[in-house]
């Protein structure tokens, strides 16, 4: 079921079921039969049908962060990550080169609907997409059968599934490029598609939020957290606008959302304080942004930056979020070793009664990490430095306060392995002879912000008799943002930007920086500038790989150069191949400036274990799914994508979304 919150502007909560959509809350439920979920669906008839569906694209946005089959070792937000300058896949001693990824992702490869212990979600997120897609092709599609609505009303579901099917198409045309358009219900399934230009498919949907934005009311209308409401649209609005070129409108639409909309950014400390999981061993200062980011405090009124959260809290939710276990370090692995040779702590100091002492239970404090996603050295320092300084003050990153993770912070405990002459002392990298004491720096030793993934389990920590119980270590059922006014200046900043106002830019990034009490501001930027901040601002937020994709678009559209200099033509920034450093998108030049893909030289013996991490040009787009799409689409053709095999730039193609909705009746 789908829970929406009540918040200061509701009296009521309601519990919306969409039984009407699907029998049960079993995972089948999320599937969609490859280019088939262009079947016909039961009328709806009634305002009850249109909610439960609505309701149903409300709760799909979650599952584009987590995933129902909660293995704990991944999830669908972490490949978005893998796939860009933030991350690597981080568990080296699997035996498999996993993380090759220029050979690994082609057309015919692993596109499983449902993806189970460390696959990619490529897959997933094409279906999932479509089933979204679908869901609110239902309403625009019945909501005329529904004659008891004003028009006012109508208008406003309409509205929201304009939103609800722009947000998919957005996130579709930069993972995957051109696509297939579906825009209604069909009486017959339908396998004679094309694809469609990206360009083309981005200018229908921002012609919609064009209306949703006119028709969808404000939040202080609608009233629960959780619902599309008119901001929500205005920010997707704004992307639409980026994405088209149209750099002036987006930044008209920005200064409404942070000046007339009722908005602002969070100042203060608010909601409730979570001390933490372990204030013995990681004490926090309550702060800002550390409140910021207490799921609870996602969706209370007193928060007036949250846009769109994606309720997802306590008990009633199976969809619980590993996040302490798969973006957190492996810090208790047996490879991290102390000086004289024993292993750095106990691997579970719960059940360690004799040697139990609270200062070093970080599996409390911080969560027992398998580092499944591991931070690029990127995200962990260089990304934090302005004006020539990485800026420790600045709360997000910030270890004094307890945000941040140095691993350097962590200490030694006694007993199980460890040598009673190094209990007490801090981890460190390397010895006084400069041996490296991590033998893995990749899965176990790095920096991270715990405030971000720190989700504190109250069901597993009321059930401290469990046989198992080694505290609130892998992450919770929690709320997610999918959207916050933050995000609106560093979209307004990019605005500015691309017109030239590099200075107005720079306001904007900074007013987000004095936020976070950063003592280094900007008096100009460059678009890499805008993307740190990003970073910074937005980590397991934003979909990165997507963000850097639709930048990548905006830059070669604006002819502004990017950090290094270069200047990117709108007829090829996405269609070339090689793992070569020169050329590509500017999502490209950010792999090969701040990654580990492709640092390996070919042909090197790489010893059992270790893997190569490559990416290839072709891999700004991922390859249109083989078994998913193509071969089904037995009547027609679809475009794959430059580099990958079943290439043909003469395949037919729509340039005008006009003429791919004509077709769609065409079986």
């Amino acid at each position: 079921m789908k829970k929406y919150i009540q918040n200061k502007f509701s009296r009521l909560v309601p519990f919306i079921l969409v039984a009407a959509l699907s029998s049960s809350c079993s995972e089948d439920f999320l599937e969609a039969d490859p280019l088939s979920f262009y079947e016909p669906e039961a009328t709806f008839s009634t305002e009850a049908g249109l909610q439960a569906t609505l309701a149903l694209c409300d709760k799909q946005l979650r599952n584009n962060y987590i995933h129902y089959s909660f293995s704990g070792v991944s999830v669908p937000i972490g490949s978005e990550y893998l796939f860009s300058d933030m991350a690597q896949y981080g568990k080296t001693d699997t035996g498999s080169n996993t993380a090759d990824y220029a050979a690994t992702i082609v057309p015919t490869g692993d596109f499983r609907r449902d993806p189970s212990g460390e696959s990619l979600y490529l897959g997933f997120m094409w279906t999932e997409a479509y089933t979204g897609i679908k869901n609110a092709n239902t309403v625009l599609t019945y909501i005329g059968n529904v004659t008891s609505l004003s028009e006012e009303v109508k208008n406003k579901y309409i509205g929201q599934a304009y939103f609800h099917r722009a947000y998919r198409y957005l996130n579709l045309v930069y993972q995957f490029g051109d696509i297939p358009l579906i825009t209604k219900i069909l009486e017959v399934p339908k396998q004679s598609y094309y694809s469609t230009k990206k360009e083309a498919i981005i200018e229908m949907i921002t012609a919609d939020m064009e209306k949703a934005v006119q028709w969808v009311p404000e939040q202080s209308k609608i009233g629960y957290v959780g619902m599309v409401s008119k901001g929500a649209c205005r920010q997707l609005l704004i992307k639409c606008y980026l994405a088209s070129g149209k750099f002036a409108d987006a930044e008209a639409q920005a200064n409404i959302l942070i000046n007339q909309s009722g908005y602002s950014l969070v100042q203060n400390t608010l909601g409730i304080f979570d001390p933490g999981g372990n204030p013995t061993a990681w004490p926090i200062t309550r702060n800002i942004i550390w409140d910021l980011h207490r799921p609870e405090n996602k969706v209370i009124g007193a928060n007036t930056e949250a846009i769109l959260v994606a309720p997802n809290g306590g008990a009633q939710s199976f969809l619980a979020f590993a996040s302490m276990r798969i973006f957190g370090p492996n810090w208790n692995d047996a490879n991290l070793i102390t000086p004289d040779g024993k292993t750095a702590a106990p691997r579970f100091p719960l059940t360690d009664k004799t040697n139990y002492n609270a200062k070093y239970d970080y599996q409390r404090a911080i969560g027992r990490g398998i580092g499944t996603i591991s931070g690029s050295y990127y995200s962990q320092h260089p990304m934090w430095v302005v004006n020539g300084i990485e800026d420790k003050q600045d709360l997000r990153h910030n270890s004094t306060v307890g945000n941040w993770v140095n691993m350097e912070d962590l200490k030694y405990a006694p007993g199980a392995g460890g040598s009673a002459t190094w209990a007490g002392q801090n981890f460190r990298m390397k010895d006084a002879t400069g041996k490296l004491l991590a033998q893995d720096s990749i899965r176990d030793w790095y920096d991270f912000p715990h405030y971000k993934i720190f989700m504190h389990d109250v069901v597993a920590e009321a059930n401290p008799a469990a046989n198992d119980f080694q505290g609130a270590t892998a992450g919770a059922s929690a709320h997610l943002y999918i959207y916050r006014l933050a995000e609106t200046y560093l979209l307004r900043a990019e605005a500015r930007f691309y017109q030239g106002n590099v200075s107005g830019a720079a306001q904007d990034v900074n007013v987000v920086r004095a936020r976070a009490k950063a003592t280094q501001m900007y008096t100009t930027v460059t678009i890499g500038d805008i993307c740190a901040e990003r970073g910074r601002e937005l980590y397991l937020e934003e979909w990165r790989n997507v963000e850097l994709k639709r930048i990548s678009h905006c830059l070669a559209i604006s002819g502004k150069p990017d950090e290094w200099g270069n200047v990117y033509s709108i007829s090829n920034w996405d269609k070339q191949s090689g793992k070569d450093a020169s050329g590509g998108s500017y999502w490209w030049q950010r792999i090969v400036h701040y990654t580990l893909y492709n640092k390996y030289p070919a042909g090197i013996a790489l010893k059992p274990g270790v893997k190569f991490y490559s990416m290839d040009k072709r891999n700004n787009y991922w390859p249109i799914p083989f078994r998913l799409a193509i071969e089904p689409n037995i009547k027609g053709q679809l475009s794959q994508n430059f580099g990958y095999d079943g290439y043909d730039a003469g395949v037919k193609v729509w340039t005008k979304w006009q003429d791919a909705v004509e077709d769609e009746s065409r079986i």
